[in-house]
């Protein structure tokens, strides 16, 4: 039985390690190999250590990379947080692509999942018929219609999986043309045509600027309705793509309060349009299908000193299979990948791609300051509790989701991400529920998120496989957890042990198993688009 060292040291050189347990002054830690410290300071469990002195001014380093500089004067076995560890910008070498990775493809079978083959070619792991707002004023009345319909009244229907509300809280008081425009009628045509949705009523008011008729007309090109048009998407997707066409196998009704009568009648009408919906959506069937039709999302909320250590590995590791396979896995959050992305320019699959995504990091600290902020002001209150001081070191953490695969394209925000397969990335705020919406608009049928404060995080029509980085919110929390990364910390498992583990898992989810938030039925509030731009 092996003896879990104190401290972990991720890198030959860094000046810092992780305690895996709470330490004490005055006691001694030691790593699994090398030298121990003195311990100076009460450091609990996930935060840093000082392995040896660092001076004041000086650059401290973890994964064997920057992750700021000392604002004072830091002795071996110190507590090394915010009162001594400041951020600095630094200078990154972007190489622009070239370092390629081949992965290898196991020996034996192929995995397969079951899921619903849809008439366009792409595969669903949910059958879902989703209510589809167009503005905020039809939102109230969604969720009426949605509420007629629980799971007792689904009984008769065992191949739907649910009816769902999709609500938001724009859809008028904005310019169409807009940028903000524009990718919200993204947003909400990718729900449309998604393929875990099997059929659509899109409910509007009736005078809003975003019209009903932009979201349930089948052609991409069609809902544009007048607008200048984006054009198509080129090999390398730029500025905004087409929008997706809705697959003729999706039925698709639409009604507007103001035409149909009101609240009430609405309500009635739209009970009746689902009912009729549904027995046509619940002739679908599950098929067995080659694992290369995932699409997965990667996502990471309430970071803490462990998610760059167990959970993020593992689901790297877990994402770099799918892509061996065939299969498309998106990582996203861009102020989350700040002070990596350099990690990620390298694997870029040429310079164009690796170009986008500095573009997009560009951006962002634009965006950013015209708000009187900036993006190393990133990490949050919980994400400091658990032991990450600057936005350099949550971001080196958050980019291990995303494995060693080439990067293949960068995609703006709800982009539908196709033709491409392999690793790519999405341009998504790192706020939870808006990045995942981006990334269930842009195609994904599964998402892990990976979690080290505790998320209770859900996001239907996709299902959401919750990753706990250590054991003990993995215990407090394990009704709304679906696996434990804390093994890995802990020296009883390796990352790859534990991403085989997640990889067996995406591929019985896909296929019908229920996630921890499915069963608590989440994942409804948490659809939010992103919104950019002016309300008048």
């Amino acid at each position: 039985m092996t003896t879990r060292p104190d401290l972990l040291v991720l890198r030959e050189g860094d000046d810092v390690a992780v305690a895996t347990r709470d330490l004490a002054p005055g006691e001694r830690a030691a790593p699994a190999a090398g030298p121990g410290v003195r311990v100076r300071d009460r450091v609990p469990r996930g935060h840093k250590v000082a392995l040896r002195a660092v001076a004041a001014g000086a650059r401290v380093r973890k994964y064997g990379q920057v992750i700021g500089v000392a604002t004072a004067d830091i002795a071996p076995g110190a507590h090394v947080h915010a009162h001594n560890l400041g951020y600095e910008a630094g200078e990154r070498q972007h190489e622009l692509g070239g370092a390629r990775t081949v992965l290898p493809v196991p020996a034996g079978a192929r995995p397969t999942f079951r899921g619903y083959r849809r008439s366009d070619g792409r595969v669903g792991t949910r059958n879902y018929l989703a209510i589809l707002t167009s503005v905020n004023c039809s939102a109230s009345t969604a969720r009426m219609i949605a509420d007629a319909f629980p799971a007792s009244a689904l009984a008769a229907f065992p191949h739907v999986d649910g009816v769902l509300p999709l609500t938001h809280q724009s859809g008028c008081g904005m310019v169409p043309e807009s940028e903000g425009g524009r990718l919200l009628l993204r947003t909400l045509r990718g729900y449309a045509a998604h393929p875990n949705i099997g059929a659509v009523l899109v409910l509007g008011l009736g005078c809003e600027m975003l019209q009903p008729e932009q979201l349930s007309a089948r052609d991409g090109a069609g809902a544009f309705l007048g607008m200048p048009s984006v054009g198509a998407p080129a090999p390398e997707p730029a500025g905004g793509g087409l929008l997706p066409t809705i697959p003729d196998g999706t039925v698709v009704r639409s009604l507007t309060i103001q035409d149909t009568g009101g609240v009430r009648a609405t309500v009635r009408a739209g009970v009746a349009a689902v009912r009729e919906m549904l027995p046509e959506l619940d002739r679908c069937r599950r098929e067995e299908v080659d694992v290369r039709e995932l699409v997965l999302g990667l996502n990471c909320g309430g970071s803490d000193g462990y998610s760059g250590i167990t959970a993020n590995p593992a689901l790297g590791w877990a994402s770099d299979r799918l892509v061996a396979y065939g299969g498309t896995s998106a990582l996203a959050e861009t102020p989350e990948v700040f002070g990596a992305e350099h990690l990620l320019t390298r694997r870029a699959v040429d310079a164009g791609v690796a170009t986008r995504l500095l573009d997009r990091i560009a951006w962002w600290q634009e965006y950013a300051a015209a708000g009187q902020g900036s993006l190393d002001n990133n990490p949050s209150p919980g994400n400091k509790a658990g032991g990450l001081t600057t936005i350099l070191e949550k971001s080196l953490g958050a980019v291990a989701k995303g494995g060693q695969a080439d990067l293949a394209a960068v995609y703006e925000y709800a982009e539908p991400m196709a033709p491409h397969r392999g690793f790519v990335f999405m341009d998504t705020p790192g706020y939870d529920p808006v990045s995942v919406t981006g990334l269930v608009a842009g195609g994904a049928n599964v998402v892990v998120f990976t979690t080290g404060r505790g998320s209770v995080f859900g996001c239907r029509p996709t299902p959401s496989i919750k990753v706990a980085t250590n054991t003990a919110v993995y215990e407090r929390m394990t009704e709304d957890m679906d696996l434990d990364a804390g093994p890995i910390a802990e020296g009883t498992r390796t990352v790859a042990e534990v991403g085989q583990e997640l990889f067996d898992r995406i591929l019985a989810v896909a296929s019908g198993e229920p996630t921890a938030s499915e069963e608590l039925g989440i994942g409804v509030e948490e659809f939010i688009p992103w919104h950019i731009g002016t309300v008048t």
